[in-house]
């Protein structure tokens, strides 16, 4: 699970979504032959949405283990905090 927190899960979904609406718009971008200019910063919108998404999952987890020391909200995903560490890093 990527988070027990409620709020924090809508947050991430919404990212997400608004990620795919931005893609959808790239795509129709590229396919009716937009300009260069247009389809990058569309692009670029797409990528910091999902950057941004998956900043909001690795500190949620990080979060839930420094609220949960015994490390039982992230123990079903088997996240070590060496893991969380190489995911945050995976997304930079």
């Amino acid at each position: 699970m990527i988070t027990t927190d409620p709020k924090a899960h809508r947050r991430i979904v919404n990212r997400l979504h608004r990620a795919s609406g931005q893609l959808t718009a790239v795509i129709a971008a590229v396919e009716s032959g937009a300009s260069c200019r247009d389809v990058v910063t569309q692009l670029a919108a797409v990528s910091s949405a999902l950057h941004r998404a998956g900043y909001t999952i690795v500190s949620t987890a990080m979060k839930d283990c420094l609220t949960d020391p015994e490390g039982t909200s992230t123990a079903q995903d088997g996240l070590t905090p060496q893991e969380l560490e190489k995911l945050f890093l995976m997304l930079s």
